[in-house]
């Protein structure tokens, strides 16, 4: 297996990265050397055309918009299934929701929020599964993706079923990705905020960002999937991954609080399948020397965020074919790391660049 394109970083050194990296990258135009080199940027959109799966790219660095393709699929004002970045926008909300007081914070039990949907017979470790637990995919109960997703979503209450799981690790353990932990995120957001999901998406977020929050499914008891099927357009990923960039300010607008982006930026737990780091919604790595922040759909859905360079850069893709196992994913990464940054950066390295190692096997799914 080759090695890939994004690089691991341990914990501390990522944690150090990350803060200098948010602060650096705050300012609506981060200065650079040098222009982007044009020609390397159409040697990258003809790259990227060859790959078969990719629909749509766009690449932007400090608010101006320096490529926008697409190869596939709908316009890049429509909105596509975005799958498992939904989780990375639930966590935001989460953020949001804590700082206006709705939540107590990260260290908030999630028992007595879904006192009602608890099993019959509860593990008492139930009682200690927190909000960050969730937000980090650290809650310790058995997943619900992958071969346990088909289940899980076809049983008559997602809630209940997540929340009776067995517990196959502690509570605050190792990293167990499960879209049932945004789920349950999804409705204690529901309970606290006194309205849908959508509803919050759209007043905390959507109408900020002034992008559209189109519906989304739910589940049979009318709650918003909490970490799938999100439908958003290629154009508002960005905007979404510019405002995250500049410190959660985008236009002028305070939107989402900085150190809730810090915070989330903060390595909490390792993936089992990249090696990547993952704080609140957010894998976490590192290209060329410069920190890497992104968020992962379903096959090939991506959202970068690269503050060093002041580069948000948003990949759609066909929703129903796989990307982590295939190697598609890593295509994407090598992209990115290979293509995109030395275009922006002129071919340079970060301050902390180094050997690129492989990582491990990749996961089945974003």
């Amino acid at each position: 297996m080759t090695a890939d394109p994004l690089r691991s970083v341990p914990d501390r050194r990522t944690c150090l990265a990350g803060m200098a990296a948010l602060f650096a990258g705050m300012s609506l135009r981060t200065p650079r050397a040098a222009p982007a080199d044009p020609a390397a940027l159409d040697r990258v959109v003809a790259d990227a055309g060859r790959l078969g799966n990719l629909n749509s790219l766009i690449i932007s660095q400090g608010g101006d918009t320096l490529v926008e393709q697409r190869f596939r699929g709908p316009g890049l004002d429509r909105g596509v299934n975005v799958k498992s970045i939904s989780k990375t926008w639930i966590a935001t909300l989460t953020g949001i929701a804590i700082d206006r007081g709705a939540l107590d914070g990260v260290d908030q039990p999630i028992a007595p929020l879904l006192a009602d949907r608890l099993p019959s017979d509860p593990d008492p470790r139930l009682a200690e599964v927190t909000i960050g637990h969730l937000l980090a995919m650290r809650a310790g109960l058995e997943r619900t993706s992958g071969p346990f997703y088909g289940r899980w979503v076809t049983s008559p209450d997602w809630v209940r079923y997540a929340l009776s799981r067995p517990f196959v690790d502690e509570p605050g353990g190792a990293m167990l990705y499960s879209t049932g932990n945004s789920h349950l995120l999804s409705a204690i957001l529901t309970e606290v905020a006194g309205r849908s999901t959508r509803a919050s998406m759209r007043a905390w977020l959507g109408d900020p960002l002034d992008i559209a929050i189109p519906d989304w499914p739910r589940d049979p008891q009318g709650i918003y999937f909490g970490g799938n099927d999100m439908v958003l357009s290629p154009r508002a990923l960005v905007r979404f991954g510019d405002m995250i960039r500049q410190g959660g300010v985008l236009d002028g607008r305070r939107i989402v609080p900085a150190d809730w982006i810090e915070r989330s930026w903060r390595p909490r737990t390792r993936s089992p399948y990249t090696g990547h780091a993952y704080g609140y919604g957010w894998f976490l790595a590192e290209a060329r020397g410069y920190p890497v922040r992104y968020a992962w759909g379903y096959g090939g859905q991506m959202l970068y965020v690269v503050p060093g360079l002041a580069l948000t850069v948003a990949m759609t893709s066909d929703p129903t074919t796989p990307s982590g196992r295939t190697g598609y994913a890593r295509q994407l990464h090598d992209l990115l790391a290979n293509g995109i940054i030395p275009a922006i950066a002129g071919g340079g390295t970060g301050p902390t660049a180094g050997d690129t190692p492989p990582s491990g096997a990749e996961p089945s799914g974003g």
